[in-house]
């Protein structure tokens, strides 16, 4: 069954759930597995691509928006539907929602922020999937600079 962990901002953190997803993506690359971000939205995938690209200014985080690169050969993949298939190991969920898709992989990460919205959908994910039986994780993490 999937490990599941919700990571929420302390309150006197600085920065949102796009920042958080980076230092996921770094910790998780530090196990060498492979990272699919779940993000729908367009505009914010771009927005996450290039937070990406500029996380670190002494790293590289090695990804791409699916269908713009080699699935194959990138280990972080931000994919608007789930896509590639073949992808099992660690999702991230910027959706508001519960992708359909979750059973697949090994380890999903839940990043929530400050935001209201954000907040409340993140509660109602959990709830739902403590219904279901998922093994849950809370972290609360605090994030500097940026």
């Amino acid at each position: 069954m999937t490990r599941i962990d919700f990571y929420s901002l302390q309150p006197d953190s600085r920065g949102d759930r796009f920042l958080l997803t980076c230092r996921l993506v770094e910790r998780i690359r530090a196990s060498d597995l492979r990272v699919l971000i779940h993000c729908p939205d367009a505009e914010q995938a771009r927005h996450l691509d290039r937070l990406l690209w500029t996380f670190r200014e002494d790293g590289f985080l090695p990804h791409g928006l699916v269908g713009q690169v080699d699935a194959g050969l990138t280990p972080v993949l931000i994919s608007r539907d789930g896509t590639p298939e073949t992808e099992h190991q660690a999702l991230i969920n910027l959706s508001g929602g519960i992708p359909d898709f979750v059973d697949r992989f090994a380890r999903l990460c839940e990043p929530i922020d400050h935001d209201p919205a954000t907040r409340a959908a993140g509660r109602a994910r959990f709830r739902i999937y403590r219904e279901r039986g998922y093994p849950l994780e809370h972290h609360q993490i605090r994030l500097q600079g940026k």
